[in-house]
């Protein structure tokens, strides 16, 4: 009698676990993104003028892992290695800075429904951005002058990412998702690091830069 009563105790919360544990496992995501990155960012000339860079083409690639309330809500955090860069030209010389940043961001989801065929969503929260990597590459004639261009970047950027997409099952459970949408990232501090000691025939190629990104992406995704 008191094994038969132990067994009927315990299995409410055994069929509690394994349901518990079945959820779990089916809203969780882990994903990988390809994202081709348009970037915008101020840049001073010689002479203290500021001038915006050409619109060149970067990179990013990443990982995403998620977790979804329901179908409609979810949160997910990424991984991104992004590699940006603008280009200007001063009189007859032409420069372009390039801008490496491993960035996480951390999102809210809003979807129209997360284990549907075609599912629409909206995403928004903030993001680190950690630099790895900065270069000046300076071309064109540069005899008239005399000035050199310095190029230093914080270690750290905060900055605030939205965007949309659309994903597609591709298989029958619908637990394998190709992505497709938009990101955008606004940089909410100023990047350009002034504390270095500068001679008088040297100035910093940044001064006061924000950066601004606009990305779209393809990617895949698997709901476990």
């Amino acid at each position: 009698m008191k094994l038969l009563k132990s067994i009927q105790c315990a299995l409410p919360a055994l069929l509690l676990f394994v349901f518990a544990s079945n959820s779990i496992a089916q809203r969780a995501e882990f994903g990988i993104r390809l994202m081709p990155t348009f970037t915008s960012f101020d840049l001073q000339t010689a002479s203290g003028g500021k001038v915006k860079g050409e619109a060149t083409l970067g990179f990013g690639v990443g990982a995403l892992l998620g977790f979804n309330f329901s179908r409609y809500i979810g949160v997910q955090g990424e991984v991104i290695y992004s590699a940006i860069s603008q280009k200007y030209k001063e009189e007859d010389v032409e420069r372009k800075v390039k801008l490496k940043y491993v960035n996480i961001p951390v999102l809210l989801s809003l979807n129209t429904g997360k284990t549907k065929i075609i599912n629409l969503n909206v995403v928004a929260g903030p993001q680190l951005g950690i630099s790895v990597g900065s270069r000046l590459f300076t071309s064109g004639n540069n005899s008239a002058d005399s000035t050199t261009a310095v190029l230093s970047v914080k270690k750290g950027d905060l900055g605030f990412v939205y965007g949309a997409g659309i994903d597609f099952a591709v298989n029958e459970a619908r637990t394998a998702r190709l992505s497709l949408g938009y990101r955008g990232v606004f940089g909410l501090f100023d990047i350009s690091d002034d504390n270095r000691s500068l001679t008088t025939d040297s100035y910093y190629v940044l001064a006061r830069t924000h950066i601004k990104t606009n990305a779209i992406y393809v990617g895949m995704s698997i709901l476990f």
